[in-house]
């Protein structure tokens, strides 16, 4: 954040505001954990401020402090409306486009609000007063812990910020081993450590909590994994039938996809869930080394991300779609043999 916009930020915020803060749609931990976080700054320093999820987010994440306040616009939807009509102040993170938002965006685009991005993906929107955005962190909560370092306010740190930050940190960096994961993030983090984040008991919280059926699901979607050596890609489908047979929750495949990059050889790993609800097929692209998901997933899949992770989506059958994939990795053939 340059100086301009920190002034900007100290001067809205020195004013009495009703702030909102919004994840986008599907919210994962470095979605919730950084809007925990910042609300809790915003609260400690008085301000009215209230989270609105576009829609439910996972189980796992629901100990995080001070998550029972907030708000999903799916099933909270008049008084989710009422706040938003009434905000002058919209904090969006972990995303940069109002089409991230669902159903949140229709209510969006018009507002007069003031806006104010924090987000870590490529080709950021345009729509926001202040747009703090950098590619190369590792996760926005890190962004918000900057965020409230910029305003000189990292006295204000406490035990459940520390907690929310450190969950999106570990959760973005795969427990800190992608390569976003910088000497500073070590250091955010240890500061964090610091400030009363307990990182074993968040580790714990977030990845030993399985239901039996996540589990038989895993052992269905590593069964149903297909090598294609030539490509060194691996990729992963899930059914609806086979995500019903197992009672599903939201969240239950987070980290499948990450399998696939555990074989030897393989840089390109995907995943294709059918989702009936919305008649779409969810893709996660994942990879290793200089081949960008990202771009894979904006040219072909209606999607988008970081170089090594990111997401689309497909709206012909999971066949065809498989079909259409195999296709597509022909032009990628001597990019995916470095």
């Amino acid at each position: 954040m340059n100086l301009e916009d920190i002034t900007t930020i100290k001067s809205i915020l020195s004013q009495p505001q009703k702030i909102v803060i919004i994840p986008h749609k599907n919210p994962d931990g470095d979605a919730i954990g950084s809007c925990l976080g910042l609300l809790g700054f915003l609260k400690g320093k008085g301000l009215e401020a209230t989270i609105i999820s576009p829609n439910d987010y996972p189980k796992f994440l629901k100990w995080m402090p001070g998550s029972d306040a907030v708000l999903n616009f799916e099933k909270e939807n008049s008084q989710s409306k009422k706040i938003l009509e009434e905000a002058t102040v919209i904090f969006t993170l972990d995303f940069n486009d109002l089409s991230r938002t669902g159903q949140l965006e229709a209510f969006l685009k018009d507002k007069k609000a003031d806006f104010i991005m924090i987000d870590h993906h490529q080709q950021p929107g345009n729509y926001a007063r202040v747009a703090y955005s950098d590619v190369s962190m590792s996760s926005t909560c890190e962004m918000v812990y900057n965020f409230i370092e910029y305003l000189g306010e990292l006295n204000s740190m406490t035990k459940a910020i520390a907690t929310n930050l450190y969950t999106g940190i570990m959760t973005d960096t795969g427990s800190f081993k992608y390569r976003s994961t910088s000497s500073r993030t070590h250091r955010v983090v240890a500061d964090l450590i610091d400030n009363g984040a307990e990182n074993m008991m968040i580790h714990q919280n977030i990845y030993d909590n399985n239901a039996p059926a996540r589990l038989h699901l895993l052992g269905v979607a590593l069964s149903n994994m297909v090598i294609l050596s030539e490509y060194n890609t691996a990729y992963i489908t899930l059914t609806q039938e086979e995500l019903d047979a197992h009672d599903y929750k939201k969240g239950d495949t987070e980290g499948f996809v990450n399998y696939g990059l555990t074989l030897e050889g393989i840089i390109f790993a995907v995943i294709f869930i059918e989702n009936r609800e919305e008649g779409i097929i969810k893709i996660s692209f994942r990879s290793v080394g200089d081949f960008s998901v990202n771009e894979f997933a904006r040219n072909h899949f209606n999607g988008g991300g970081h170089d090594n992770a990111a997401g689309g989506r497909s709206e012909i059958s999971i066949e065809e779609t498989i079909e259409q994939f195999k296709t597509i990795l022909k032009a990628y053939k001597s990019q995916l043999n470095p």
